[in-house]
């Protein structure tokens, strides 16, 4: 007689009805994503100066019939080194170089190569004959290389792109008006008005304090009337001392500020801040104020220090408002107080007397011939 055999193991019988149930509700299709393995650590920058890139990836596992995973193989990060050494051979020109001296196009004469940037696919190392009229693409630049000389995006994998706030390459991530990123402007507050007070007489009158740690400041009018800016020592950045301040950038309080002047009498100045010290706000009117706009964004627990020293200076400023509501004018407009620069040569023209001074926010400064006299409304 024959032995009997073991038959298989119960538990295997279980998974292989399990099985056989599910391949039988799926009708034999594919059963939905793989799993991705953890992400692997950072690699070194690619660049020893300057900026370039650190990478690091995962892989998908998979049954035979799962699809593959949803999402990328590898991430890349923007590494910032310090600035290359003068002379020092850009990263494109080092791969160009790499191909001098030997044949090349199928024939043995060589050349020498230069970067060539007029090609259509800027990520391709497509590199121009020295002393001849043509380039030659020698296939993708490596990951970490400039897009051109003056963009702020890196190739990767053949493709241009640019660093979001979180430092990754194709990100969407931006900071919001509070400097989070990825915020939805939820710890600050914005503060913005129109300021329509005509004034009694032409020169410097205050506009609005700009505190410490505003971000995303922008005023601007339509006038032949100048902003004027103010720093926390007296000095004037823009337009101070009666005389008119180029348009360009300028480095203060921590920030760039632009200021712009267009033919149209149309003047603006922006700073993304967030700026390192108070300042003041200005204009020099020539003409009746036709409505200056201005608006900055503040930190939830400096707008209680703001409206105290808003308040002392006698300075109504309206309340904040949330983003998309348009201002309203305030009710009782505020008497600006008038500031003179800190030279000025006094016009020989008779005048009347000078006016009597009303308030600590509201010293208004008359030059005359016969008496000149300084008045400021302090910040403290």
């Amino acid at each position: 007689m024959g032995k009997l055999r073991p038959g298989p193991h119960p538990l295997w019988n279980l998974l292989l009805l399990m099985w056989t149930l599910l391949s039988c509700s799926l009708g034999g299709s594919a059963q939905g994503p793989g799993e991705w393995t953890l992400w692997g650590s950072w690699s070194p920058c690619s660049s020893s100066c300057g900026r370039g890139l650190s990478v690091r990836s995962r892989r998908c596992i998979r049954f035979p019939r799962e699809e593959l995973c949803w999402g990328n193989t590898h991430e890349y990060r923007l590494c910032q080194l310090p600035d290359c050494p003068p002379g020092a051979m850009l990263f494109r020109d080092l791969q160009c170089a790499l191909y001098n001296g030997y044949p090349v196009l199928g024939s043995q004469k060589t050349y020498q190569w230069v970067p060539f940037y007029g090609a259509p696919n800027q990520c391709d190392l497509n590199c121009l004959a020295v002393g001849h009229a043509f380039y030659h693409s020698f296939g993708r630049v490596l990951d970490g290389t400039p897009c051109s000389p003056r963009s702020q995006g890196l190739c990767v994998a053949g493709r241009c792109l640019s660093a979001g706030c979180d430092g990754l390459m194709g990100s969407d991530a931006r900071k919001d008006h509070c400097g989070r990123c990825g915020g939805a402007n939820d710890s600050c507050l914005s503060v913005q008005r129109v300021f329509r007070d005509a004034g009694a007489f032409a020169g410097y009158w205050n506009v609005t304090l700009i505190p410490e740690g505003a971000r995303h400041i922008r005023a601007s009018h339509r006038s032949r009337n100048h902003l004027a800016l103010m720093m926390s020592d007296g000095s004037y950045l823009l337009n101070g001392n009666w005389e008119v301040s180029p348009p360009g950038t300028y480095e203060a309080a921590g920030t760039h500020v632009i200021y712009t002047r267009a033919t149209g009498l149309e003047e603006t100045l922006h700073a993304a801040g967030p700026t390192s010290q108070d300042l003041l706000l200005q204009v020099l009117l020539q003409e009746p104020n036709p409505g200056i706009e201005f608006e900055f964004w503040l930190p939830r627990e400096r707008y209680g220090p703001f409206q105290e020293q808003t308040q002392a200076l006698d300075w109504s400023l309206r309340q904040p408002q949330p983003r998309g509501v348009k201002p309203q004018p305030p009710e009782t407009p505020a008497v600006p107080a008038a500031i003179s620069p800190q030279t000025l040569t006094p016009s020989p023209d008779p005048c009347p007397p000078c006016p009597d001074t009303r308030g600590r926010a509201h010293r208004l400064l008359h030059y005359c011939s016969s008496d000149f006299g300084i008045s400021r409304a302090h910040l403290g």
